[in-house]
C-alpha cells in the first residue's frame, strides 16, 4: 500500500503543520481540510502516549457515535489505525478518524482544556446545528 502524506493549510505555525496521510491505492475519497488539532491537543496526547510504552504506536480515534441528548456523540480512545480511517497526523502522533465520521467532523476543531470547569479533550464543529450542555452530544446540520 503506497501513502502519502500532505501538509494541512492552518493558521498555526509553519513548523507546526499537521498532515493528513492517505492511501493512494484506493477509490476511498478523503478530505483536505479534515479536522484541526490544536497545540494543546497534540502535546496531551504526546504526554499520554509516553505515561504508557505499550501505547506508544497508538494515536486517539475520534469518533461520531449515535446516541446522547441532541442524537450524536463523540467518542474518544486510545487506538490503533483501521481499515478506512483518515490518519491526521501532527509533531509524530496521529489522530484517526473513522470512515463514518469524517462528514461529521469534516472543519472541526480538536483542543484540550484543563480548566476549572473540566478537564479533557473537546471538539468544536462547525457542523452542528444544536449541542447539548455536556459538550459532547450535537445535531448534525446534515445528515452523512
Amino acid at each position: 500500500m503506497r501513502r502519502k502524506s500532505i501538509p494541512v493549510t492552518h493558521l498555526g505555525p509553519i513548523d507546526a503543520a499537521p498532515s493528513v496521510s492517505f492511501d493512494l491505492d484506493t477509490s476511498q475519497p478523503y478530505f483536505f481540510a479534515m479536522i484541526n488539532v490544536t497545540d494543546n491537543a497534540v502535546r496531551q496526547l504526546h504526554n499520554l502516549l509516553s505515561q504508557r510504552p505499550e501505547d506508544s504506536r497508538k494515536g486517539l480515534r475520534v469518533e461520531v457515535a449515535k446516541g446522547g441528548c441532541s442524537g450524536l456523540h463523540y467518542e474518544m480512545k486510545l487506538g490503533e489505525r483501521e481499515e478506512g480511517d483518515a490518519i491526521v497526523e501532527r509533531d509524530g502522533v496521529q489522530f484517526f478518524i473513522d470512515d463514518d465520521s469524517v462528514s461529521y467532523l469534516r472543519g472541526a476543531t480538536l483542543d484540550f482544556t484543563d480548566g476549572l470547569t473540566g478537564t479533557g479533550f473537546r471538539i468544536v464543529n462547525p457542523n452542528a446545528s444544536r449541542t447539548c450542555g455536556c459538550g459532547s452530544s450535537f445535531e448534525a446540520s446534515h445528515s452523512a
